[in-house]
This record gives C-alpha cells, structure tokens and sequence, in this order.
C-alpha cells in the first residue's frame, strides 16, 4: 500500500500560488512526455510475432494423444447422492452428501465399472457420458472386497465404447501407463507415469486384503477414482482405487486394482449381482479368539453337514454337557501356504473354482493331520459358509 505525504502548510500566499503554478506546468510537461513516449511506442512492434516453427511431434507424445483420443469416449464422469440424519440438539437434520469419481463403459449393454467407494451409500447415481449426456444409473453388483461396484445405464448401444481389455499378469516394472479420469470434477483429465511396483497389498474398504495390486507414479487424485489405467497399447490394465499422499492430493504414490481381478469379478457381478467362490462349508471364529491364547492358525466354529469339510472329517468348536468349550480343529496351512487369518483362507480360495481338491492342515489338540478337501458350489447367499 502506498501512502500520500500531506503538503506542508502555506505559510505565504504570493509563495503559494508561484509554487502551485510551477506544480501545473510540471504536471503539463509531464503529461506531455509521457503522450510522446506512448505515442511512439504505438509505432514500434506493434504487429504479432512470427511463429517459430516447431516441427513434429515426437513419436511419444502422438502415441499418447492417439491412446487418449482412443479411450476417453469410454471412460465416465460419476457424480452420487447420498443422504443421513444427524442430530443438533434434539433435532434430526437430514444432510445430503454429494460425491464424484470416475469409471468406464464395460460393455454395450450399458455397464459401468467403477470403485465400490465412489458409490458407497449412495441413494442416487448419475453417470456422464463423454459427450456430457447424463444418464440414471442402477446398482448391479458390488464386491467391497476388491473395492469393485457394476452399474447400468439405459444408454443406446450408438452412445457406448467400451473399454479395451489387457492384461495385468505380465506387466514389468518401469512400463509407461496412462490414468484417465476426473479429478477435482475435472472431466477428461489425462495424466501419465510408469509402473513403479508389482505386487502390493491394500486393505479394501471390507478390510480385505486386496493382492497383485498395481503401483503408479500417475498423478491419481480424489475423483480419479474408479478411472482406468492403460497401458501403452491403450488397453485396461487397472482401475485407479488409491493413493497414498498426507495432503490427499497425488504425491506420486497410487495403486490399481489389477485387470485380472476385474475381468474375473465382473462378470460375475453383472450375473450374479455378487461375486461366487467355491466354499469349505465352514463357519470360522474371530482371529483375536486365538491371537489372545497366543496360537496361531484359524479356528472352526462350526462345520455345516454334508459339505466338503464335513465329509473330510473336520470338526467345529462345541460345548459338552458339562458345559465346558471343546476347540475345534484349527487350520494351519492350505495347500502348504501358511493361513492365520479368514482372509489367508478367503485369497486362497478365490483362486479355486467348485470341485477343485485342496489340502487342508490342521490340529486337533495335541496332533496335526491333513485331509483332501473337495470344495464346494458357491453360497446361495451371503452369511453362508465359507
């Protein structure tokens, strides 16, 4: 800020209007000069510059520009109403929440693939094609597991390009990748980066461990989520579900579900609203139960009549007529693999379908044995057996 000095006082007229006329025909000159200089200046580089020419682009970036100008039709803005109650004093206020995030067109029949937490709680949906139209989504199948939610849009087939399909089990170290999303509620916004490791673990929004996770230098931020990640062929090699960053904003550390997980799970929503595994036909017990005995492995509480389990012999936790707790038998290993959570078991038996044998290791008591476990069909509903 600048300030004016306040003028001496006049102690003299005659002084005074000397002075106040030498001001003016300062002020004149002044004026004058200045008019001068702006007027030639007018005169001088006054027409727009020359454009150097640049040349072509490099192979680099017409490659990107090529897989962008590919796969943004597929990819979607995703916006959600969510509403609850809360309290002020004695009073209930209904609080609406509004949330955006990003996925992509699965197939023609109008689904959309996107994170289970984009639309988590979510009473209302809405889905923006890239040519802006909006369309009400309906919820299809969610897996909070893998952080994975199938929604559908009565969109025309005309309106919908689904997205490229790859592959993750090959992926390397250092390869380029492209995340396409919307973050900030900025559609369409590109970013690019390498593969900078394989093989992570996350906890999904079920506190399942998601494995084979996928991690990225692309700037990933808070609405990118559910977005694809591409390779540099243009085809899905992840969705973009989380970032690691202390200011919530992108810090260079991301992760992406992996497109085998997708490609697997999906279909599966889309058929069943839910994904299906293969059952032992067991109820297992709380991990803390046996973290605070200080024994490791998982326990059975309980084992339903007739299924693999039950017809392998296993037995669950039971009270006799004393009253007394008689454990169940605890399992140890599957198939070799160590197991001292549900979740140790859960990943291993995702990698199995319904008929397939494994051998489960537990103890009984004092004694450790081994049975050959046919799994089974799948749950007809959640809270099954596993």
């Amino acid at each position: 800020m600048s300030y004016t000095p306040v003028p001496p006082v006049v102690r003299s007229t005659r002084k005074s209007h000397l002075l106040l006329v030498g001001v003016l025909i300062g002020l004149i000159a002044g004026w004058l000069l200045v008019g001068q200089l702006r007027g030639n200046g007018l005169h001088r580089n006054a027409t727009p510059r020359a454009i150097t020419p640049r040349g072509d682009l490099t192979s680099q970036e017409k490659t990107t520009i090529h897989i962008f100008q590919k796969a943004a039709p597929s990819v979607v803005y995703i916006t959600s109403l969510s509403k609850r109650t809360a309290f002020i004093g004695f009073e209930p206020y209904t609080i609406r929440q509004e949330g955006t995030g990003s996925g992509f067109i699965w197939d023609k029949d109008g689904h959309v693939v996107t994170n289970f937490h984009v639309v988590r709680g979510a009473q209302r949906v809405k889905v923006i094609l890239a040519d802006h139209s909006s369309w009400n989504a309906r919820n299809v199948g969610i897996e909070p597991d893998k952080d994975l939610a199938v929604l559908e849009i009565d969109a025309p087939a005309s309106k919908l390009r689904p997205i490229a399909i790859g592959t993750s089990h090959d992926l390397q170290v250092g390869q380029s990748v492209l995340a396409i999303g919307n973050p900030f509620g900025l559609d369409q916004t590109l970013t690019s980066g390498i593969v900078s490791a394989l093989g992570r673990t996350i906890r999904s929004q079920a506190d399942r461990r998601i494995e084979n996770v996928i991690q990225t230098d692309a700037a990933i931020n808070p609405g990118n989520s559910g977005g694809p990640l591409l390779d540099s062929a243009g085809r899905l090699i992840g969705i973009n579900t989380m970032i690691v960053s202390k200011s919530g904003a992108s810090a260079g550390i991301g992760f992406a579900v992996p497109v085998d997980t997708i490609n697997k799970i999906v279909p599966q929503l889309i058929k069943y609203g839910r994904t299906v595994r293969p059952r032992l036909g067991v109820v297992l017990a709380p991990e803390n139960i046996l973290r605070q005995a200080g024994v490791e492995g998982v326990l059975i509480l309980s084992v339903q009549p007739g299924s693999g389990a039950g017809r392998a012999g296993l037995r669950g936790t039971v009270q006799t007529a004393a009253g007394n707790i008689l454990l169940g038998d605890i399992i140890t290993k599957i198939d070799g693999k160590t197991v001292n959570s549900s979740n140790d078991i859960l990943s291993i038996l995702e990698r199995h379908k319904a008929g397939d044998r494994i051998k489960i290791t537990f103890r009984r008591g004092d004694k450790t044995r081994t049975v050959q476990v046919t799994l089974q069909p799948p749950a007809p509903a959640e809270g099954s057996p596993r």
